[in-house]
């Protein structure tokens, strides 16, 4: 198998990814496997420009192809906030619990037409040739009026997906794997990955 880092301490991100790319050629490594407790500054204005940014930096340090993702939600109502600053949202070490509720006392009262909010994913995958390539995934869905389930993390409770009648926390996780943001997005990557595999920058 091919060795790729994947430059995350999430562990909640981990499980995913490496659940959705078990079937892969891929072996997906940690930083904290390699000893590397750098932590890429996430200041872009996009999700692609943080998921490259880190993908680059920690490539740079490891010298091995890498992934990084950069994903948040972006609600409607609230002109697609929090977005990209989703993970600092009421301060880096506030709990999702509190920032989910805070998300619904903004969205009091609002009818369920205007929750409207989706997840974005963008991976990029730093080649040790110096190539990018990025995916993208989106996955659409509301604002649920009360946090349900126990299944997801982050904002999973509170993102309501109308065709299944659940929240992303109440789903089960292979099922949340093929319709998510992350799950579309790595799907995309791997696929590119596959189409340049064979010029030699994946050893």
């Amino acid at each position: 198998m091919t060795d790729i880092v994947f430059a995350t301490s999430n562990e909640n991100k981990l499980k995913e990814i490496r659940k959705i790319m078990s079937d892969s050629r891929y072996n997906i490594i940690t930083m904290k496997q390699l000893g590397i407790a750098n932590q890429i500054e996430e200041d872009g204005n996009t999700f692609c420009e943080n998921a490259v940014k880190k993908a680059s930096g920690i490539m740079k340090i490891t010298e091995k192809p890498t992934l990084a993702d950069d994903s948040g939600i972006e609600i409607d109502f609230l002109d697609k906030k929090p977005g990209v600053h989703s993970a600092m949202f009421l301060g880096i070490d506030t709990p999702y619990s509190i920032r989910n509720l805070e998300i619904l006392k903004m969205l009091k009262d609002v009818p369920f037409e205007k929750r409207t909010a989706r997840f974005v994913c963008v991976i990029a995958c730093a080649l040790t040739n110096g190539d990018i390539i990025t995916a993208e995934g989106v996955f659409e869905g509301h604002i649920a009026y009360d946090p349900k389930g126990e299944n997801g993390f982050g904002y999973d409770p509170i993102f309501y997906v109308k065709e299944y009648g659940m929240t992303s926390a109440e789903m089960d996780i292979n099922l949340k794997n093929c319709i998510s943001h992350r799950g579309k997005a790595l799907r995309d990557m791997a696929k590119k990955l596959e189409e340049i595999a064979n010029k030699g920058y994946l050893k």
